[in-house]
């Protein structure tokens, strides 16, 4: 006799539907197999479900069982097949007698040896996947039932164990389905404030316009001078997430398994801050089975990197892709992959080896070769990619010891929010949210310049020697800069001002 019990295989940030089929035969006693490309992971599932099995108080059959994860040329990897495994060798030996049809039923979950169930990693794409396949129930393991109860129009219920499961497909006990529950995404815990940042309010002026426009932003200064710690406040000021970018959010982090325990939807956003000796596929994403890196972790959020010299740099060239289209594609033999990646990046880098060029109060020791050589790290390209450019100074003793605080982050967001609106009401239908998204067709319609204006640019491309790519960054960044002012044209002011953050070797 044979059964069919519907799974459902990740790939990439989406899943696809499983059909795993079990079959028993006359052959070897208690022979077990697994077909359908199956990894390591998959194979070993037949060890886990046999015990599983007998220690839920079950009789694994004495016959020869052949299970089959269709389609067969799509690679299956991960323990989330235990689950279905176990149910379709229980029903077709007739170890249980289920009481409702499943086929519109869906299983996932990881055994344990002694039947409990383990979390499993993608399940909001696999829910998401289930409704779209008009597939009425999911049953997954209690650690991963909010997640799954995300998705809307979709009977998710939450099993702690095989035994429970069983109870409730032979109707002795019938489980509910799971009740949603209610996010708050205006509660994220602020551990950085602008309000303590001392001095550098230039600085803060550029994080503002970064934030407002998702622009990116490279800082160079001294040792010491604030950096990171101002880098670390920019989630302090960014607007809320809204519910299709928390859920776009939760399911990256799903599906690389960073999802944070006790966790079910992503209410803050994300910020990433990898090591300078982080490798190409840790930060782009990849690997023999793709996953995504850093930068899509940091989408719709900020991708920090801390001593940005530092990164090796073809590292660094890996962003280039991604800087201007927000995507990064995974190429292997057996897929192609796409993985999101929208962030904000803000670097921050010291001017020289020893990180004292231009210090007003500290000798540099570097030569000028070392130092030519040391700005070579970041080719001209990235430099190219990121809107602004900021010194950041030593601070002042006067500015460290005063009383004064600076403006609350809060205060600065709810600007920040005001200017998002805006870009929203002006994107509608459009297929970007953000100024720094807008495509060059876009940036002729809603970065129209006058008279005096169009002068100003033209000089400006002309003396600094500005490429077309950075031509159109300085509109967007004008827009923006325009935008926190809630002024609809783009006036000189604003241009002026977007052309002061470019960098002075252009």
């Amino acid at each position: 006799m044979s059964s069919k019990i519907l799974s459902a295989a990740v790939v990439g940030l989406d899943a696809e539907l499983v059909e795993v089929e079990a079959d028993t035969s006359s052959g070897p006693l208690g022979a077990f197999s697994i077909v359908g490309l199956p990894d390591i992971a998959v194979s070993e599932s037949r060890e886990r479900v046999r015990i599983a099995i007998k220690n839920s108080g079950f009789r694994f059959p004495r016959v020869k069982v052949t299970v089959n994860l269709a389609p067969a040329d799509l690679k299956k990897q991960g323990p989330s097949y235990d689950l279905p495994i176990a149910i379709s060798i229980l029903k077709a030996t007739n170890r249980i007698f289920v009481s409702q049809s499943l086929d519109n039923c869906l299983f996932v979950g990881e055994l344990a040896l002694d039947g409990q169930l383990r979390p499993i990693n993608g399940v909001l794409s696999i829910a998401l996947m289930a409704r779209k396949q008009k597939i009425e129930t999911i049953f997954t393991p209690v650690a991963n039932v909010g997640e799954a109860s995300l998705v809307k129009n979709l009977n998710v219920i939450a099993i702690n164990n095989l035994a429970e499961l069983v109870g409730h497909l032979e109707g002795k006990k019938i489980l509910k389905p799971t009740v949603p529950s209610e996010f708050n995404f205006s509660n994220a815990e602020i551990l950085f404030d602008m309000t303590h940042i001392k001095g550098q309010e230039h600085v803060k002026r550029a994080m503002e316009i970064a934030a407002a426009g998702a622009h990116n932003m490279l800082m160079s200064g001294p040792p010491g001078s604030g950096k990171t710690l101002i880098a670390r406040t920019m989630p302090s000021i960014l607007p809320e997430l809204t519910l299709e970018e928390a859920l776009e959010l939760t399911k990256i982090y799903s599906v690389a398994g960073e999802l944070p325990a006790n966790t079910s939807l992503i209410t803050s956003r994300p910020f990433r801050s990898p090591h300078h000796t982080a490798s190409g596929v840790a930060l782009v994403g990849g690997g023999t089975n793709p996953r995504p890196g850093e930068i899509s972790l940091a989408h719709r959020g900020v991708l920090f990197l801390d001593e940005f010299a530092e990164f090796p740099r073809q590292v660094l060239e890996n962003l280039r892709q991604p800087l201007e289209d927000g995507v990064i594609h995974v190429s292997r033999a057996a897929c192609n992959i796409n993985f999101p990646a929208k962030f904000i990046l803000i670097a921050a880098t010291n001017p020289c080896p020893c990180g004292f060029a231009g210090d007003s109060e500290k000798n540099c020791i570097c030569s000028p070769l070392q130092t030519i050589n040391y700005k070579k790290k970041i080719s001209g390209p990235i430099l190219d990619r990121i809107d602004l450019h900021i010194e950041v100074p030593r601070v002042k003793f006067d500015k460290l010891t005063s009383i004064d605080n600076s403006e609350k982050s809060q205060i600065i967001k709810e600007r920040v929010q005001q200017a998002r609106k805006i870009q929203q009401k002006r994107f509608i239908n459009l297929p970007f949210i953000t100024n720094s998204e807008m495509s060059s067709e876009a940036v002729k319609k809603f970065c129209q310049l006058d008279n005096i204006s169009i002068n100003l640019m033209r000089n400006a491309v002309e003396q600094m020697h500005l490429s077309a790519r950075a031509y159109f960054r300085i509109l967007k960044l004008a827009r923006t800069i325009a935008d926190l002012s809630n002024i609809d044209k783009i006036l000189t002011q604003h241009i002026a001002e977007a052309l002061q953050y470019r960098p002075k070797a252009d």
